[in-house]
């Protein structure tokens, strides 16, 4: 299950997306409501995990945003409020749920699975782009001539490109999505990674293929 988390404050931001990862969820995290409302428009989201108080917009905006659009994604808000009147505002804003800072781990996986749970019946877990499937539950990278499955950064970095198909993804965003912004990782990684998934995707005899685009970044695309 993938879901984006937009919380300001990066340690608790961090904090968050190391439980969610440590209980198998795939994470994305911003820290800023503008690209919240970017990335939740642009990705393939399950869920997402917004906190009201955010700059350049709040997560109450955020929220409207998205049920203006028809999204019926499940959205449950952080934040530092407690008041009534605050927790009503969120509600009737669209949220699924409220949780209030500070909270336990334990509640917070408990509201993601009772807001997910209600609120789809059993969703496909596959990402597919021409023959090339990804299943998020399974790890599995398939096509009709073979599987893998995949672990780590390479199952993040297929995900990222099979979520963004024909998009190009830069090298920074690859390295501050999977590696964390404040790695100490060289760059350079991203090749490596860039290599190994050529490689399977070559055995497998995909219909599409990685484009590297000079000075930008690489996309998945079909073959020509």
């Amino acid at each position: 299950m993938r879901i984006l988390l937009a919380e300001d404050e990066k340690p608790l931001a961090r904090a968050v997306a190391l439980i969610l990862e440590k209980n198998h969820y795939s994470v994305d995290t911003v820290f800023d409501g503008e690209d919240a409302l970017d990335w939740l428009e642009d990705g393939n989201y399950d869920a997402a995990v917004l906190d009201i108080m955010m700059p350049k917009m709040d997560g109450l905006t955020v929220l409207r945003r998205l049920r203006e659009q028809g999204s019926s994604m499940p959205v449950l808000l952080l934040t530092a409020k407690s008041e009534i009147d605050d927790k009503v505002a969120g509600l009737d804003s669209g949220a699924d749920d409220y949780l209030t800072k500070p909270f336990d781990s334990r509640e917070l996986l408990a509201r993601i699975r009772a807001m997910t749970r209600t609120s789809a019946p059993a969703p496909d877990t596959r990402i597919v782009f021409g023959n090339l499937s990804l299943d998020r539950a399974t790890f599995e990278l398939a096509t009709p001539s073979g599987s893998y499955k995949l672990a780590g950064k390479e199952y993040q970095m297929m995900e990222m490109f099979l979520s963004n198909p024909r998009r190009i993804l830069s090298q920074e965003r690859f390295m501050e999505k999977i590696w964390g912004f404040d790695t100490e990782v060289d760059s350079s990684i991203v090749w490596v990674y860039i290599s190994y998934l050529r490689k399977k995707l070559t055995a497998l005899k995909a219909d599409c293929y990685i484009k590297a685009t000079r000075g930008a970044g690489y996309s998945l695309e079909e073959n020509p």
